[in-house]
């Protein structure tokens, strides 16, 4: 590892001017490419105190050995520089896009004499006309399978095409009117190019044109009484209007403008893009990158714009480009992209209306592409084993941990602290056996104690489900056996000799119910995950110790540097960025801060729609509802009579004595205030908060804090 002061650049040597810098490492290998509007300020920042820096920036400067930098004049040719350089280096710390070459294209080779329609991937050719990416292979041939009855342009390749030349037959599309022959000069050369360049603008989105041409045709057909071309057109007119609605109209106003949405996590980050045309998407790709180093989403937009457009020139670059987040700074970005499509492009995010709409859609389909991928690699045996192999030797356990539980801590500014267990069995998520706490012991934000409140309670159940199967004997001195004195009592005899599928004995005295369902917290884990650094790991292995279990290894995962840290260890054990081990054990961590958040809601929004009604025995909703219907607010109910109370149809007197001595010791709330104002609000009929006022300020959401 070196230290990046032996090879820091001496002050005044770095200029003060936009350009380009490469940081290699000892071998000479180009390991990251970077652009600056200022050097100096740039790579200052690179030489502080390692401690101040990201971890994967520290990473980066320790395995460097020399910086050097190129001077440019404007920020967009630094742009234009860092593109051919990573394009060039594929620097190991710069964010890689996965190469888009499995992508289908339609392509037109308009630089040959006689254009030919087919399918392309890879690089693209000059002369060539691609339209797309498509999804599938398959829906390219769907689409030509359609235009062909009006543009029946070359198909074949060359092979066949030269043998339909020597021998004066054309091929079966040549026979039934799918290509205009050119091979047997059926058409000349002029004419099939013609033919080529209305295929081109129909694909490009110019529709309305030919349908109309086509529609005068029908009609001219029809009066002349040739009945069969009539009809003919008018199949030809119904497959291009099919071959139109496999791309829906998304903007009204005829736009071309190309969509790009961004879904990321604290490793990944998936791309997806929109290409549309003519108000009509023509075309849809998207990656899933690593993040290799530390970057916002404008930076990762304005990777993906010169993945998209550095090799684009013309109307491959559209006059509008939507984007989640802007580039910083964006002015360099939006003329580089000018300069690359010859005139104005307009860069920004969308904020209203059709477009902004779309864009939602985008974010959708790049969320879900995140996802797909995290399941399929999750989901694959042979990297699950992988990843429980490689936290087994990193955690130094005796053997794979085929069970991992993990904990997290909610709450909002200390109220509703709320607990979540989930559980993973063989890299899986085992959802029947996830388990949710409310925090008892003590009232306010303690995460550390929180932790330890949960671990105690969770396996203090399993030691009693232990006692009740007899696993857990008695020690000479009377206390049970691993746990100091905290479980006494009489051996239960064991179960037979049963094993269910989780591997653990069943049936009567063993480890399920009576109705064949494991008991709850009966199975041990052989991995403790805790969702926190050094202080809850701590906290974590204090409570198992109190009882007295030393065979689960504790172990936590702080989520900022996704670091794993040990009970007593004073650094933290980094597991490699491509590690499968640190994957797993970011999904079990996220798995359980989304259930533990979820929780937190569910409680809180409950909290904030509960009555002192609800404490009367046997008052439902459906009286309830009738309750604050007669009397239209909480407020006018505190305020009535036992004999009003009973007026409500199905409320007697006892019930109503009832009703009035809940609410006459519920006190209540202080009335809502406008903040923005200062007014007093009015209540809202039936609207109740916490102790049965109206609420007026808001969902519970809109509540300031932060939840954890």
């Amino acid at each position: 590892m070196a230290d990046p002061s032996s090879y820091r650049p001496k002050p005044g040597e770095i200029p003060d001017s936009p350009g380009v810098y490469r940081f290699r490492d000892e071998h000479r290998r180009v390991i990251y490419v970077g652009k600056a509007k200022s050097l100096r300020q740039r790579l200052a920042n690179y030489f502080q105190d390692l401690a101040g820096l990201h971890p994967r920036t520290r990473s980066m400067v320790t395995t460097a050995a020399s910086v050097e930098w190129t001077v440019v004049s404007t920020e967009v040719e630094a742009l234009q520089l860092e593109y051919s350089w990573i394009k060039e280096y594929d620097p190991r710390f710069n964010v890689k896009y996965r190469d888009d070459k499995s992508y289908p294209y339609l392509a037109v080779t308009m630089n040959e004499e006689y254009p030919r329609v087919q399918v392309m991937r890879g690089h693209k050719k000059k002369g060539v006309r691609y339209f797309g990416p498509y999804a599938h292979a398959w829906a390219i041939r769907d689409t030509v399978d359609l235009l062909l009855r009006v543009f029946p342009v070359r198909t074949c390749s060359a092979g066949v095409f030269k043998n339909a030349a020597r021998t004066g037959r054309p091929c079966l599309l040549g026979y039934i009117g799918k290509c205009s022959a050119p091979c047997v000069d059926r058409v000349s050369a002029e004419e099939h190019r013609e033919l080529a360049d209305e295929f081109c603008d129909f694909m490009t989105g110019r529709t309305n044109t030919y349908i109309r041409r086509l529609e005068k045709q029908m009609g001219e057909a029809a009066e002349e009484m040739e009945y069969e071309r009539a009809a003919r057109l008018r199949d030809d007119i119904e497959a291009l209007k099919k071959a139109m609605e496999k791309n829906a109209v998304v903007l009204a106003d005829a736009t071309d403008a190309d969509l790009i949405a961004v879904a990321e996590d604290e490793l990944e980050a998936a791309v997806q893009i929109f290409h549309v045309r003519g108000g009509r998407v023509r075309g849809q790709r998207g990656w899933v990158t690593d993040k290799v180093e530390e970057i916002t989403t404008g930076a990762l937009v304005e990777h993906a714009l010169q993945q998209l457009y550095g090799e684009e020139t013309g109307d491959a670059v559209p006059k509008e480009v939507l984007v989640p987040a802007l580039p910083d700074p964006v002015e360099p970005v939006q003329e580089w992209l000018t300069g690359r499509r010859g005139s104005n492009v307009s860069l920004r995010i969308p904020q209203r209306g059709d477009k902004k709409a779309l864009m939602e859609t985008v974010q959708r389909n790049a969320q879900q592409a995140l996802v797909l991928h995290k399941t399929k690699r999750a989901s694959d045996l042979t990297t699950r084993s992988r990843a429980l192999e490689e936290i087994a030797d990193a955690l130094d356990l005796d053997s794979a941990p085929l069970r991992i539980e993990c904990y997290d801590i909610s709450h909002l500014q200390g109220d509703d602290v709320v607990a979540s267990m989930v559980v993973f069995e063989d890299g899986l998520a085992r959802k029947s056996e996830y388990r949710r706490f409310q925090i008892k012991g003590f009232a306010g934000q303690d995460d550390v104690r929180s932790m330890h409140e949960v671990i105690t309670r969770r396996f203090r159940r399993y030691l009693a489900e232990k006692e009740k199967t007899g696993e857990w004997t008695e020690d000479k001195d009377g206390g049970a056996e691993g746990s100091p004195g905290a479980l006494t009592g009489t051996e239960t005899p064991a179960g037979p000799d049963v094993i269910t599928a989780s591997g653990a004995p069943a049936g009567p005295g063993g480890l399920t119910e009576d109705d064949g369902r494991p008991k709850k917290f009966a199975y041990p884990p052989q991995l403790v995950v805790v969702d926190g650094g050094a202080p809850q790991v701590a906290a974590a292995r204090r409570a198992l110790d109190e009882l007295g279990i030393d065979d689960i290894a504790v172990c936590g995962l702080a989520k900022r540097l996704e670091e794993v840290w040990l009970p007593g260890d004073d650094d933290p054990v980094i597991l490699p960025r491509t590690s499968e081990g640190l994957y797993l054990l970011q999904r079990v961590r996220d798995e359980a801060h989304r259930f533990a958040i979820t929780y937190q809601r569910t409680k809180r929004s409950k909290r904030f729609r509960s009555s002192p009604l609800d404490d009367v025995p046997g008052l439902g909703d459906t009286r309830k509802q009738a309750l604050l219907k007669h009397f239209g607010s909480l407020k006018k109910l505190r305020s009535a009579t036992i004999d009003q109370i009973c007026e409500v149809p199905g409320i007697g007197r006892k019930t109503a004595e009832t009703i009035a001595a809940a609410l006459a010791q519920a006190a209540p709330a202080a009335p809502a205030v406008n903040t923005a104002t200062g007014e007093i609000m009015e209540e809202e009929p039936g609207t109740m908060g916490s102790s049965g006022e109206p609420v007026t300020m808001g969902a519970p959401d809109e509540r300031r804090g932060q939840e954890t």
